[in-house]
């Protein structure tokens, strides 16, 4: 893969292959159809996912110990021609060079197989398979015109169904039918032309007509319940267990904004064109922030052209276009001639007084960067992805709250894969609400938040995970000037974890440190600095266990058979007989693939190039992998080769802190994934938030919030907003604040950003999640600034106690570090009672206790005053 991928998406992957395997077996060996399904929130990179899965398909996957199907037809289908164009250049985007160009086929009405090859894509949509397409009715029946191109009719004689039986009838073959946004096929149709559609989703799936059913379907979606619904209703075929990816997750991984803001008029009135300019202006405002942003990373690619949406009704007026097109043009008189385009269905270009608005495709939006705004009806299409579009102006009414939802859920993408690390205004979208008020807007914030709110069909895939905020009336806060110098140095150095990845290799961890470091210039040539260290250690273990390897090479080479003979006339069996031949290199290339597994595919390779010994008739690399391929099967080898590359991968990672820091953002974020290519929880820095945007406004009369002082993060007065605090959360900040030799303070934030500090902590089901304390407390002087975690935390939640003991093993590796690590909690008298985090009791009693609101009502923990 080109990319990296996410831990949740490496999962997924992961699973997803299982179950390929699993479904191969079942339909060579038990003959039996299987379905699965993946779903995930719009924004998770499911494309990304789904390349490398293909990937493993095709060539293998070692880190999942998946064998490559050399078999394996992929059958890509959408409702969408625009789709498969997408979704075909994205693969061929993300798979870098290992899937190539022709590999990938989008199936035309010219298509003519007997059957599909192997190791290919075959792109369909659902209207060319309707009843007046040319691939299911074939070209002598269609009296097609292609004899007078040329082509004789004969030539063509085979129908799209035909391929699709002869294919699954190819014992040698396995057919994987990929649904894209499988819920699209599986809905309840009314019309003829959906019925007609979902008849042939189902006949695709079920077989009809003389053509089996599909041995594999793979369902891909944002909301798959549409899919699974109806594959019950499919006889013969066997579910495996849906995948869900947790929204939190996705949330977490930096790939979608996290704040939505929300701009409604205060009053009753007529405001449509006062707004749009207002979501004019915003959208000239972020392209300069991120013009400024830009020159700070020394990085033109990281100039992001924001776009401007601006949804009208399903049949808007020509009044209403023209007014529309009148406010942003007289708001924004240097947007150029052709700054405004559109999306509507006719595909014309349209006449809106002087003004011609041209038509252009959605799917080429996102490069088209002289395209400033944009005209949109409903959702745009499905798969659409912009993810420069940062503001949305509705024109739409507060019941198409749906339809707003819908498109501002394709909007909420970071336009550079990555959070802007401490900047809340580059890390939201905006949405400018005419016709809204402050109840139906906070209706939108629910449905964009994951809540199912009437007339919402969860076809958006909009809802957000934990860590996801929709701010109404938020304030940017800046960096408070009277904060001292010393205390942002003290929260410089606060430690904060990465999340685990299950399939990590440290071999592979190192190998992508050195590629890293040699790229950036730290370390020249790192990546054979690195191979000459691993190299030192698989010769040492070549040299402890010579005896083993030789032992091992003699098994690799040697092929034990049994012959027996039976006789037909005396109708007995004689005694079985031993015959031995010699492995050929065929054999030996596949244990050498198995070497792979256990020493990574780049480090074993590079390894037998090393221990080749080439003569004038052979280049000694079957005798090299003969010798790796034995040195991996020794027991405890692995752990070794493990221990080193961590060893010496640390060790880097500590020697270069520094300069790593001194990288752009995206650089650093490299970093930060390399750090996390890790099976425990590793430590990385905290870097300065620069913007924090906050609520200063609550419920629905909008009554101004709470504030405090000497937050790190305020507004132009000092302050910082308290809203979403409760009462006695708000006590233990005034608490904290009231102690001797108070400094300052600082609302960590709910999600694991790079401006909060995360601890690792495994769920009740094993999973690694992060959490983050509520509050960071700096008390002391100048010369000893005292560090706090105080953790404000209800024991009613499920995840109470799984979150006090990741809270107790943090404080055992960074408990020196910290003046106190406390966890508080409010009981039913409503005193509140806390734990102390730094006392080796308490984390034993946590350890040991099976419920939170016992361990807060039992003599470990104390009065909180």
């Amino acid at each position: 893969m080109k990319y990296t991928l996410k831990e949740y998406q490496a999962d997924a992957v992961g699973q997803m292959l299982t179950y390929f395997a699993d479904a191969r077996d079942d339909y060579h060996r038990k003959g039996r159809s299987v379905s699965f399904s993946l779903a995930a929130t719009t924004g998770a990179g499911k494309t990304v996912m789904a390349s490398a899965v293909i990937e493993g398909l095709f060539f293998g996957d070692p880190d999942w110990d998946f064998e490559a199907d050399p078999g394996a037809v992929v059958l890509w289908f959408t409702d969408d021609p625009s789709l498969n164009e997408q979704t075909k250049a994205r693969i061929l985007d993300a798979s870098g060079d290992r899937i190539a160009y022709s590999r990938l086929q989008v199936i035309e009405n010219t298509f003519n197989r007997e059957k599909f090859e192997p190791g290919k894509v075959y792109f369909l949509n659902s209207q060319k398979l309707s009843k007046n397409s040319l691939l299911v009715r074939g070209a002598v029946e269609a009296g097609d015109t292609l004899f007078e191109r040329g082509t004789t009719p004969d030539l063509r004689q085979h129908t799209i169904w035909d391929t699709i039986r002869n294919t699954i009838e190819d014992d040698r073959l396995t057919l994987y039918l990929v649904l894209d946004e499988a819920h699209k096929g599986m809905r309840r149709r009314t019309t003829a032309d959906n019925a007609e559609q979902q008849t042939i989703v189902k006949r695709l799936i079920n077989g009809a007509n003389g053509v089996p059913p599909i041995p594999v379907v793979w369902g891909i979606s944002a909301t798959i319940e549409r899919f699974t619904e109806a594959m019950k209703d499919v006889e013969g075929r066997y579910p495996y267990p849906h995948y869900e990816i947790d929204p939190a997750l996705i949330q977490e991984s930096g790939l979608l904004k996290d704040d939505i803001r929300l701009d409604f008029p205060a009053k009753k009135g007529t405001f449509d064109t006062v707004l749009l300019k207002r979501g004019t202006r915003k959208v000239k405002a972020a392209g300069r922030l991120w013009e400024q942003y830009a020159e700070t990373q020394d990085s033109p690619g990281d100039t992001v052209v924001p776009l401007l949406v601006v949804q009208v009704p399903n049949t808007p007026s020509k009044e209403l276009l023209q007014s529309a097109v009148d406010a942003v043009r007289e708001e924004w008189p240097e947007l150029p001639g052709d700054g405004i385009a559109h999306v509507f269905g006719n595909h014309t270009p349209i006449q809106i007084g002087d003004y011609e608005v041209p038509h252009i495709a959605p799917e080429k939006v996102q490069e088209a960067s002289h395209i400033r705004v944009l005209l949109a009806k409903d959702a745009i299409s499905t798969g659409w992805d912009c993810p420069r579009a940062e503001v949305l102006v509705s024109y739409r009414p507060a019941t198409d709250k749906t339809h707003i939802t819908q498109l501002l859920g394709r909007m909420v993408r970071t336009p550079l894969a990555r959070r802007i690390a401490g900047d809340d205004r580059l890390n939201s979208v905006e949405c400018v609400l005419p016709l809204f008020n402050r109840a139906t807007a906070t209706e939108v914030a629910d449905i964009l938040l994951g809540k199912k709110s009437e007339g919402d069909d969860g076809n958006g895939g909009t809802g957000g995970g934990a860590g996801r905020r929709v701010l109404i009336d938020p304030v940017d806060m800046h960096v408070n000037e009277v904060i001292p110098k010393y205390v942002w140095e003290a929260f410089d150095a606060l430690p904060s974890q990465s999340l685990p990845k299950r399939a990590a290799k440290p071999t592979k961890r190192l190998s992508s440190l050195a590629q890293a470091l040699s790229r950036d210039g730290l370390l020249p040539n790192a990546r054979k600095t690195a191979h000459a260290e691993m190299f030192a250690v698989l010769d040492g273990l070549m040299a402890r266990h010579k005896n083993e390897i030789e032992a091992a090479t003699y098994g690799l080479l040697d092929v034990e058979g049994e012959t027996i003979v039976a006789s037909v006339a005396g109708k007995k069996v004689a005694d079985a007989e031993k015959f031995h031949e010699i492995a050929d290199e065929r054999s030996i290339e596949a244990d050498f693939k198995n070497a792979q597994r256990v020493l990574s595919a780049d480090l074993a390779r590079k390894y037998a190039d090393h221990i080749a010994v080439a003569d004038e008739d052979d280049d000694g690399l079957f005798d090299a992998h003969l010798k790796v391929a034995a040195l991996a099967q020794i027991d405890g080898v692995q752990a070794e080769l493990d221990r080193e590359a961590t060893g010496l991968t640390n060790n880097w990672l500590a020697q270069y802190r520094v300069d790593i820091k001194g990288l752009t953002d995206e650089r650093q974020a490299v970093y930060d994934d390399i750090r996390a290519m890790s099976t425990e929880p590793q430590r990385i820095d905290i870097r300065r938030p620069k913007v924090r945007a906050e609520e200063t406004a609550a419920g629905e009369e909008g009554t101004k919030v709470d504030t405090r002082p000497q937050h790190l993060m305020s507004d132009e007065n000092g302050n910082f907003p308290i809203g979403s605090l409760n009462a006695w959360e708000t006590a233990v900040l005034d608490t904290e604040r009231n102690r001797s030799g108070f400094l300052a303070w600082y609302r960590n934030p709910g999600r694991a950003s790079d401006d909060s500090l995360a601890v690792a902590y495994k769920d009740g089901k094993g999973n690694w999640r992060r959490m983050c304390p509520d509050f960071v407390f700096f008390h002391g002087t100048e010369a000893n600034v005292k560090v706090s975690i105080v953790d404000p935390h209800g024991f009613h939640l499920s995840d109470a106690l799984p979150k006090l003991r990741g809270l107790a093993d943090f404080t055992v590796e960074y408990g020196d570090e910290f003046h106190r690590i406390e966890a508080v909690a409010q009981i039913k008298d409503k005193s509140l009672r806390v734990l102390d985090l730094k006392n080796e009791s308490v984390r034993q009693a946590i350890e040991q206790a099976d419920d939170a609101e016992r361990l807060y009502l039992s003599s470990v923990a104390t009065d909180y005053y």
